[in-house]
C-alpha cells in the first residue's frame, strides 16, 4: 500500500529491485568520499515477529532476509536507542541484535540487558584510533518509559531527562570508555518530529558531554527534517540529521518542514583533538523510494533551512558550484 501511494506521487518503482535499489545516489557519494566510519540511526525492528507492542499507533519491521540493504551501503553502525526498536516486542529487539550480529554491522544503544545496552560501538581506524559510539534516547522522542533496559531486562539505553545527575552518569561511562586517540560519538534520539526548536537543556546537555565528557561529535536525530548545527569548542552538533530514508512519499502533511529533503553529513576530524576540520553535506531528496541528489533548487532550499536554524549558533553554509554544501563557522 505505501508502495502504490509512492507511485501515485512520483511514478513507478521498480519491482523486484537489488539491495543497493534503496540507497540510488548516495552509493557513489559514498564511493566518492569512503569514509572511515558509516552511521545510521535505523529506526526499525529487523524480525520476522508478529509481538507487536500494544498500544502504540505505528510499528516498523524489515524482514532480515533484507538484512542485505544495509551491507549494501557498507554501513558499519546503527544506533538503536529509538522509538520503533522495540515496535515487536521483546522478540522482535533480540532478533534484530542477532540480525545486525550475523551480517557484521555494530550496534549500540540496545541490548539484552542494561549493560549491553549502555555498551558503546568500537570501530577499530588504526592501532592508535578508534571511534567509540554510544546510544541513547529521551522519552520527547516518543520511546516509551517502559522500553529503558534494566538489569536483567532487554530494552534501550533510555535517559529519564536531561538533568545533571543523568548528565553526569553519562559523563562517566563516556569517560570510562574513552581512550587517548579516541573520537566519541553520542548519538541521541531526542525532540518531536516537527519542529526547529532546540531548548536550552538540550543546548545545554550537548556542551556539557563535550565540556567534561570529552565527546567529539554529538549526533542529534528524531525530528523528520533537518535542524541547526552548531559547532562548541571546535566539536561538531548535529540537533537534528532528519530522515535520509523514509516511507512518507505521497503522505500529505507538514510539506513546509519539506521532509523529502536530506543531508549527507561528511565530517573530517583531527585524529588526535576530535577537533572538527571540515563539514561537507550532500543534499538528497527521497523519491521512489530511494536517495537521490537533490535539485539546485532544493539545495538552495536547504541552505536557507540550516542559515536561518544555524544563525543562534553563528554557523552558516554555503552552496557549491558541484551542488553540494560546506559548513563555514
Amino acid at each position: 500500500g505505501y508502495v502504490e501511494i509512492a507511485e501515485q506521487a512520483s511514478g513507478r518503482i521498480p519491482r523486484p529491485v537489488d539491495f543497493a535499489y534503496i540507497w540510488g545516489d548516495a552509493i557513489n557519494e559514498l564511493d566518492r568520499v569512503s569514509p572511515v566510519v558509516r552511521l545510521v540511526n535505523l529506526e526499525t525492528a529487523v524480525t520476522t515477529s508478529s509481538d507487536y507492542w500494544p498500544g502504540k499507533g505505528i510499528h516498523y519491521r524489515m524482514h532480515p532476509e533484507n538484512i542485505a540493504c544495509l551491507n549494501a551501503a557498507g554501513i558499519d553502525v546503527c544506533t538503536l536507542a529509538n522509538n520503533h526498536v522495540l515496535d515487536w516486542g521483546y522478540s522482535g529487539l533480540l532478533e534484530t541484535l542477532d540480525s545486525l550480529k550475523k551480517a557484521g554491522i555494530k550496534s549500540a544503544g540496545a541490548g539484552r540487558n542494561l549493560y549491553e545496552a549502555q555498551t558503546p560501538a568500537v570501530v577499530n581506524i588504526t592501532s592508535k584510533n578508534r571511534v567509540i559510539l554510544f546510544s541513547f534516547g529521551l522519552t520527547s522522542s516518543g520511546i516509551p518509559f517502559s522500553w529503558a533496559a534494566g538489569e536483567n531486562q532487554a530494552g534501550v539505553y533510555l535517559l529519564k531527562d536531561l538533568s545533571d545527575r543523568t548528565l553526569r552518569a553519562v559523563i562517566t561511562k563516556v569517560r570510562k570508555a574513552k581512550r587517548k586517540g579516541d573520537i566519541a560519538v553520542a548519538s541521541i534520539h531526542w525532540g518531536a518530529n516537527w519542529d526547529y526548536d532546540i531548548s536550552r537543556r538540550q543546548i545545554r546537555f550537548a556542551h556539557r558531554l563535550i565540556d567534561d565528557g570529552g565527546v567529539d561529535i554529538i549526533h542529534g536525530h528524531s525530528s523528520h527534517h533537518v535542524k541547526a548545527i552548531e559547532v562548541y569548542r571546535n566539536k561538531l552538533i548535529l540537533y537534528g540529521c532528519g530522515d535520509f530514508l523514509n516511507d512518507y512519499e505521497g503522505i500529505g502533511g507538514y510539506e513546509e518542514f519539506r521532509g523529502d529533503l536530506s543531508l549527507m553529513y561528511f565530517a573530517t576530524l583531527d585524529r588526535s583533538t576530535g577537533k572538527l576540520l571540515s563539514l561537507q553535506m550532500t543534499p538528497t531528496q527521497i523519491r521512489r523510494f530511494k536517495i537521490n541528489r537533490a535539485s539546485k533548487v532544493d539545495a538552495k532550499r536547504l541552505k536557507e533551512i540550516l542559515n536561518k536554524t544555524g544563525a543562534t549558533f553563528e554557523t552558516r553554509v554555503q552552496l557549491n558550484r558541484d551542488n553540494r554544501l560546506t559548513l563555514l563557522w
